[in-house]
């Protein structure tokens, strides 16, 4: 049995009305999943935005993605960044947990061990928010679940290669 894997991928497009729906496209129309999904301007000067996109699939499937990628007009450039070494990789996340009494001290000491910060706060509920990895956030979420958790949002994987090169 082949192996699902999970790959980051960096892409730099042009920023243009349409890319995005193009890449999204590219998935959706071969039936590929995308775990995530970020996109930003990165170089203004040139017109240049960089997409993230957190997949999975055999060795195969990742091999097609990047290359169906490669085909699109508007995309310079292709990162694998799984594939090429170290990169760092984070994510930020709002959390809304509405408790009272203990379940609310209790959400407040779990905060400060995974250093998540109040960015709001009611008599009856925190807002918290916080940067780290998928997992981090995973484990911090789950921890909250039983303390009132209402509503999350998150942004989605940012990647960037370790190192002094650039894209």
């Amino acid at each position: 049995m082949v192996e699902i894997e999970r790959h980051t991928i960096a892409v730099l497009v042009d920023n243009e009305p349409g890319v995005l729906a193009r890449v999204i496209g590219l998935f959706s129309g071969r039936g590929y999943n995308i775990e995530s999904l970020t996109v930003a301007e990165v170089d203004r000067a040139n017109g240049l935005s960089r997409i993230t996109i957190v997949t999975t699939g055999t060795p195969m499937i990742i091999e097609q993605i990047k290359a169906q990628l490669s085909r699109l007009v508007p995309v310079h450039k292709i990162r694998d960044l799984t594939d090429e070494g170290p990169f760092v990789e984070r994510e930020m996340a709002l959390i809304k947990i509405a408790g009272k009494g203990d379940a609310r001290i209790e959400s407040l000491r779990l905060a400060d061990i995974f250093r998540a910060r109040v960015v709001d706060s009611t008599t009856e509920s925190f807002v918290f928010e916080m940067t780290g990895s998928s997992e981090k956030l995973n484990a911090f979420i789950n921890l909250m679940e039983p303390l009132g958790l209402v509503e999350i949002s998150r942004t989605g994987a940012v990647a960037i290669s370790r190192g002094a090169a650039s894209f």
